[in-house]
């Protein structure tokens, strides 16, 4: 099914580039034929239906290659984050049971030590996609209920394994073209990872599906991303806000300005994007961030839709996505009304089977076939959605209820902020308390008494942060999110000390 999707261009026209990547251009009858070849050649070394491969690789042509292909076969793909250590891909390894394990050069030698005397088969992956075709006889069957495995970036603990089928996989992709209009005439520049489901489905995927044209980089880097979408004439980027956040950086520290009139749409996820970022960025680039809300589990959910000339009040996140369904559970278990506070509870067009040999957890995970996502908002009466917080991500002072996020945005809106990130601290009075890191524009300096006016001109008291803390730049997790247990860590140490 997923395979499909690509094939359904490969006869239209021989000239249309379906794939970028460095040096190498792939039209959509090249990256069709390649997926073939690739098929023979893995099921000629054992790979079948059900056989779960693991792809531990920096972005290239050659992980979309065998997406496509375990597809096709009808067994199971299981992208590990370029990022990750030796002992964090062994985990996978052992949990998904990869006998079958792909590699880069760069990751061969974390791949050896993550694999160790397990029983599993290290490929290199350019040397086997490069290899002559051989002959092997693909058996029809049905098609694999778990296709794709992702993990999670597993920021609170041990990673959760998120399970997908093609149907789900092929569905989500399908509400997302109609969400931004995409068409095949787009470009779409993936400098996310591979590795996590924002860079391989919704963004690589998605757009190949609709027949776009993926400019495909190994690694993000705010000048090679710049100087792609200028080079490339590129339409649409999706990011994280630190990604933007250092796009912006980068331009004003070296006093850039970029022509970037031909772009459709550049959007962000994972993250809450503050107001002050989107208007530094606005100012600076003449476009606008568009937000995006999906989790791993469940995609897509929120956005704006391209089709429609809506103003998006004031903090809204955007509109229910195609084909989703949305509630909102209050903490007594009811329905919220119209701006009443809940958490998002969601069926989308892509929502997870389950968590992979976690029946319990995927059991609390689901309410009547609704995710509950673990996110606080609300719906307003013309339709439009706001997210106010996380359930887990609450800093609770003296029985008070404190957003991280809400703090972060008021800090953000200094000119002197570039990022910043609210922890809970354990307080023996209060219970916990608010602590600010922040890192500042390039240039500017602030002191941590006027980040304390700024916020108490913005905020209840409770809410400002008992004291800032500046750093030269924020620890950042796998999928390039502030990383606030390595925050929490850094303040534990200077008690410590």
């Amino acid at each position: 099914m997923i395979f499909s999707g690509i094939q359904a261009f490969s006869g239209s026209d021989v000239e249309r580039v379906a794939l970028r990547f460095e040096n190498e251009a792939l039209s959509y009858e090249a990256l069709v034929r390649e997926v073939n070849q690739t098929v023979s050649r893995l099921v000629s070394v054992g790979i079948g239906r059900n056989t779960p491969v693991g792809v531990y690789c920096e972005n290239s042509s050659a992980t979309m290659i065998l997406y496509y292909a375990v597809s096709k076969i009808g067994g199971t793909f299981i992208p590990l984050n370029a990022v990750l250590t030796a002992a964090e891909a062994a985990y996978i390894i052992d949990h998904a049971q990869i006998k079958h394990l792909f590699v880069d050069e760069l990751l061969a030698s974390a791949a050896l030590d993550a694999v160790g005397e397990r029983d599993c088969t290290i490929f290199d992956t350019r040397g086997f996609l490069q290899k002559e075709s051989v002959e092997a006889q693909l058996e029809a069957s049905e098609i694999n209920p778990d296709f794709l495995i992702v993990y999670t970036s597993g920021s609170t603990g041990v990673p959760k394994a998120v399970r997908y089928t093609q149907a789900a996989e092929f569905a989500g992709n399908r509400s997302l073209i109609e969400l931004w209009g995409v068409t095949p005439e787009d470009k779409v520049l993936v400098a996310l990872p591979l590795g996590f489901l924002y860079g391989l489905s919704t963004a690589a995927s998605m757009a190949l599906q609709a027949g776009a044209e993926v400019i495909l980089l190994r690694k993000f880097r705010p000048a090679d991303v710049l100087n792609a979408i200028v080079n490339h004439r590129v339409t649409v980027f999706h990011g994280v806000p630190t990604m933007f956040s250092m796009m912006l950086e980068y331009a004003e520290q070296n006093d850039l300005q970029f022509d970037l009139s031909f772009m459709r749409l550049f959007i962000s996820a994972g993250a809450p994007l503050s107001k002050e970022l989107k208007d530094r960025f606005a100012r600076r680039f003449n476009k606008r961030i568009e937000d995006y809300y999906a989790l791993t589990e469940v995609r897509p959910v929120f956005g704006s839709y391209a089709s429609r000339q809506v103003e998006l009040p004031e903090g809204s996140i955007g509109q229910a996505a195609p084909g989703v369904e949305v509630k909102f559970v209050t903490a007594s278990g009811q329905l919220a009304a119209d701006g009443e506070e809940g958490e998002v509870w969601v069926k989308a067009p892509a929502t997870t089977s389950g968590y992979y040999k976690a029946a319990d957890l995927t059991a609390s995970a689901f309410v009547d076939g609704f995710f509950r996502t673990g996110d606080l908002g609300y719906r307003d009466a013309d339709g439009f959605y706001y997210l106010t917080g996380r359930i887990k991500d609450i800093i609770i002072k003296g029985g008070a209820n404190i957003a991280p996020a809400e703090v972060e945005d008021v800090i953000c809106e200094h000119p002197a902020v570039q990022l910043a990130s609210v922890i809970g601290i354990p307080d023996p009075k209060f219970g916990e308390q608010p602590f600010a890191y922040f890192v500042t524009t390039a240039g500017k300096q602030v002191s941590a008494e006027e980040l304390t006016a700024h916020c108490r001109a913005k905020l209840a008291e409770f809410k400002v942060p008992v004291s800032f803390i500046q750093l030269s730049e924020m620890p950042l997790g796998s999928t390039s999110k502030i990383d606030k247990k390595a925050l929490f860590n850094i303040w534990k140490e200077a008690q410590d000390a």
